[in-house]
């Protein structure tokens, strides 16, 4: 039989185009800082603790602790919404994600990407994005939609190979799991291409259309009706 659509895997991919170009704007941007993928950010900050060059310790701090602080505020959200509607939940979160990435673009207008002047602007559009992203992961960590964390393709690429027939396995979920990757994919392109050739401020502010109109479409389906904890 086959499974109802869920309109959340289409939102979810798109978000995943959105990682994209938030991380394309950041490292190409901002100093290879990533604001939306955590893990690269550790391994930086590691090298610049080691004192390899190129590599500055506080940038990469400022986006960890947004992150974390963005992360903190979407898990009090998505408690506060238990019992409540999933599209109310949902576009609170997409308002909040907007709001922050637009906030990030306006600030990025008068961002120099090759001097990284000026520096306060450059911490606080690390800030914005982090904190958009944390508290991104964190909301789509409680919707526990298999195989689409938005971010992060390590386990997605595993999985794709251990579980595939290859390795013996039925190829679980094969479909959202390419399409996961083609869509981070497809934001680091666009974003890219934005930056070099519009600014930095275009990637940010096209990301944050594809959130809130996105996550818009999302919440009309009916299935969003549904109550968040049942």
């Amino acid at each position: 039989m086959k499974a109802p659509f869920d309109p959340r895997v289409p939102l979810l991919l798109l978000l995943s185009v959105t990682t994209g170009l938030v991380d394309a704007a950041s490292v190409l941007g901002l100093g290879k800082v990533f604001t939306a993928n955590m893990t690269g950010n550790v391994v930086f900050l590691g090298f610049a603790a080691s004192g390899a060059p190129g590599f500055k310790i506080l940038p990469f701090v400022a986006a960890i602790v947004s992150f974390m602080l963005g992360a903190l505020v979407a898990g009090r959200t998505g408690k506060a919404h238990i019992g409540r509607p999933e599209r109310r939940w949902l576009m609170t979160s997409a308002i909040v994600e907007t709001a922050l990435l637009w906030l990030a673009a306006v600030l990025a207008l008068g961002f120099d990407v090759a001097l990284q002047a000026p520096e306060g602007r450059l911490f606080a559009i690390i800030a914005l994005t982090g904190v958009s992203m944390g508290y991104r992961n964190a909301t789509i960590r409680q919707l526990k939609v298999a195989d689409l964390t938005t971010t992060v393709l390590t386990l997605t690429l595993t999985g794709l190979s251990a579980d595939s027939s290859a390795a013996g396995g039925v190829n679980p979920n094969w479909a959202r799991r390419i399409g996961a990757v083609v869509a981070i994919f497809l934001g680091a392109a666009m974003g890219a291409w934005l930056l070099l050739n519009v600014g930095l401020a275009a990637p940010l502010a096209f990301a944050g259309v594809l959130v809130l109109f996105g996550t818009l479409a999302c919440t009309l389906h009916s299935a969003s009706k549904r109550i968040v904890g049942t």
